[in-house]
């Protein structure tokens, strides 16, 4: 039964050793500026005059 512990012991010390983690970090002030950039294009897109919404989809009934 020791036998059995300390090879449960010997695994889980070497499958924390085996996790690896990666962290990949974004510019807060880069991934607003983009997120603003995506926003005026969407409400440019709705402002533009001469154009109309697109028709309802037929359900059927």
């Amino acid at each position: 039964m020791k036998k059995l512990g300390g090879l449960f012991a010997a695994a889980a010390a070497l499958a924390s050793w085996s996790c690896v983690t990666i962290n990949i970090y974004f510019p807060a002030a880069a991934a607003e500026r983009a997120a603003d950039q995506v926003i005026e294009e969407v409400w440019q897109l709705r402002e533009q005059p001469g154009e109309q919404a697109p028709p309802a989809p037929d359900t059927g009934e």
